[in-house]
C-alpha cells in the first residue's frame, strides 16, 4: 500500500491491520541470545546506517532473539539489569513486534514473545510503503503508569531517551548481523494505538523497521 493511499485511509479512519498468517501460541519462547562474539563494536559503528529497502523474507528465530535482547534484554540476571538504561529503573518502554504472524510484546524476563493480537499490523506502523512487507516492525511504547517516581513533565523526554537507546542497540545489532533497519516517527498515532489496543497510559514513541537487505537492482 503506497503512502498516498495510507494518508487517505487515515483521514477516513480506515487504516486497518489485516489478519495474521497463522494463529500462534500465546507465548513464543525465543532461543537464547548470542551474548558473545559478533562484529567488533567500532566496526558496527562504522557500518551503522538507515536503509529503506527490505526483502520480504522473515527473520530467523535466532536473529529475532538477538535483536530483542539487544533492545531490551536482561544482561545482568542477578540484578535484573537491562542492555539499555532507564531513568530510576522505571523500565517504562515496552518493545512490540509486528510481523505477518501477528503482534507480540517482548517479555525480557522470560526472553519470550507474548501474543497481543492475531492481526498483521505492519502497514499501520508507518506511512512509508516499505513497512508493509519487511520482516518486522518494532514499536516502542511507554507505559506512564510505571513512571510514578518521575515528575510528570519529565516522563515523555525520559521515555524517548530510553527508546532512543533501544533503537541504537538495534541499529548496532543489525550492522553486526548484516540486516537493514531504519527508525521512524511518521505514523498515524490514533490508528496504530487503536489497532494495538493501547490504554490511555500507554504512549506511542517510535517505530523501527528491520529486515534482510533488498536484493541489488540490476
Amino acid at each position: 500500500m503506497n503512502t498516498l493511499t495510507k494518508l487517505a485511509l487515515g483521514l477516513m479512519g480506515q487504516l486497518k491491520p489485516k489478519p495474521a498468517l497463522v494463529d500462534d501460541a500465546e507465548t513464543l519462547v525465543l532461543p537464547p541470545p548470542h551474548e558473545n562474539g559478533g562484529m567488533p563494536l567500532f566496526e558496527a559503528l562504522k557500518r551503522r546506517q538507515s536503509q529503506r529497502e527490505f526483502a520480504s523474507e522473515m527473520l530467523s528465530p535466532q536473529q529475532t532473539a538477538d535483536l530483542l535482547w539487544a533492545a531490551a534484554g536482561i544482561n545482568r540476571p542477578e540484578l535484573g539489569g537491562r542492555t539499555t538504561p532507564s531513568a530510576l529503573n522505571a523500565q517504562e518502554v515496552d518493545v512490540y513486534v509486528a510481523t505477518a504472524r501477528g503482534l507480540h510484546r517482548y517479555d525480557p524476563a522470560g526472553h519470550a514473545l507474548q501474543r497481543v493480537t492475531a492481526t498483521d499490523l505492519r502497514r499501520v506502523t508507518g506511512y512509508q510503503d516499505f513497512v508493509d512487507d519487511a520482516a518486522l516492525d518494532l514499536i516502542y511504547v511507554a507505559d506512564h503508569a510505571r513512571m510514578k517516581l518521575v515528575p510528570a513533565a519529565q516522563r515523555t523526554p525520559y521515555a524517548f531517551t530510553a527508546a532512543g537507546a533501544m533503537a541504537q542497540n538495534v541499529y548496532l545489532c543489525c550492522a553486526s548481523l548484516g540486516l537493514s533497519t531504519v527508525i521512524r516517527a511518521w505514523f498515524d498515532h490514533r490508528a496504530l494505538a487503536d489497532a494495538m489496543g493501547l490504554s490511555p497510559d500507554q504512549h506511542l514513541l517510535l517505530a523501527q523497521t528491520v529486515g534482510a537487505a533488498a536484493a541489488a537492482k540490476k
